[in-house]
Parts: structure tokens; C-alpha cells; sequence
């Protein structure tokens, strides 16, 4: 399931999140994720629906916990500062983040100009939304607070809100270089989803 926010130019994207590392580590919760609206045609008629396109990732939050450690510990937690093309940045940790990651999530989306700066863009961007998104602050956070790792899932749960993630899991799996350690009973959702 993904949650969106679209604004004029800048839309916020929440999500549950599902992913295996290459040490075969489960991580999941809350995966928060900033892009440019697209701008589209007009088609049809003034009442005919319109494409939304939400493109050019710039900042993404993971608010992950890993499945093996306390579920509010957000030992996984951390945030990619901008993306290369499609591909996220290295993972960047912040003590502030695993402190209290929902007032890390509010400052980080009040300051939406610097997050576009710190992602090489022009803050300018923001211009007719960021007074828009930081009005949407509260909702924003309280959507991601509903896929926080703070609320354990069963797996099922887990599987039904990521299991359009499912070939994305399947790729991680590739890159585990001891396959034994992979835990396949538990991620047989993931790995038997076409």
C-alpha cells in the first residue's frame, strides 16, 4: 500500500516497507519518500480523470526496525539525503532519528526547501508547497506512524501491505552471499508472489 500526498510540484509518499539486507537481516516499518510531480497534459473533458506522475526521488526516510530486536527500538532507522538518478544515496544514521523519529520526521518535512538544496535542487521548487506540506505535517507523520515498526505485525499483516515489493525482495535475496542464513519459511510470501 502506498499513501500519497501530492501537492503542485512536490508530492510525499508513506508507505510499509518490507526489505532483506545482504546479511540476510529482515527490516520493516515506515518508508517515507519526496518527488516531483510530474507535470502532465491535460486529456479529455474539465471533468476527465488526469494521470498523476510522481518521478525524480530526491530524500526518502526509513523508519525500519530490524525483525530480530525490539520493536520500538528503530535499530534499522535511517534517511537517504538525495538519489543519483532512480538510486538512493548510501544510508545515513542520526541519533536524533533513532531518539525520537517522529519529531526527526516533523523537522525534516518542515525544512522542505533545505531537503531539496541537500539533494542538489532548487529550493525554489517548493515555492507554491511548502507552506502547503508543513500544513499536512501532523496527517503525514500520523500516516507513517500507522506502518511503524512500534506496532508489530504477524507476517501475514507484514506481507499484505508490501506485497507489491515482492519482486523487489526476490532481487534482494540475489545479493545474500550465504543463502542459508536466508530465512525462506518466513519470507515465502515474498518469495512465492508473481
Amino acid at each position: 500500500m502506498l499513501i500519497s500526498f501530492s501537492f503542485t510540484r512536490i508530492a510525499v509518499t508513506v508507505r510499509r516497507w518490507f526489505e532483506v539486507t545482504p546479511e540476510a537481516v529482515m527490516e520493516h516499518g515506515s518508508r517515507i519518500e519526496l518527488g516531483l510531480l510530474v507535470p502532465q497534459p491535460h486529456r479529455g473533458t474539465e471533468s476527465a480523470a488526469q494521470k498523476l506522475v510522481i518521478d525524480q526521488a530526491f530524500w526518502r526516510a526509513d523508519l525500519f526496525n530490524k525483525l530480530d530486536r525490539p520493536a520500538s527500538s528503530f535499530s534499522a532507522a535511517h534517511f537517504h539525503p538525495h538519489f543519483d538518478d532512480v538510486e538512493p544515496s548510501a544510508r545515513q544514521w542520526s541519533t536524533d532519528l533513532t531518539d525520537d523519529p517522529w519529531i526527526w520526521l516533523t523537522d525534516q518535512l518542515t525544512h522542505i526547501e533545505a531537503r531539496l538544496s541537500d539533494a542538489g535542487l532548487d529550493p525554489a521548487i517548493a515555492v507554491d508547497d511548502a507552506d502547503d506540506i508543513r500544513g499536512f505535517i501532523p496527517q503525514i507523520v500520523d500516516t507513517a506512524r500507522q506502518f511503524s515498526p512500534e506496532d508489530p505485525m504477524s507476517r501475514d499483516a507484514d506481507f499484505a501491505l508490501t506485497k507489491d515489493a515482492a519482486e523487489r525482495v526476490r532481487r534482494m535475496l540475489v545479493h545474500v552471499p550465504t543463502p542459508d542464513l536466508v530465512d525462506r519459511d518466513y519470507l515465502g510470501p515474498w518469495i512465492s508472489q508473481r
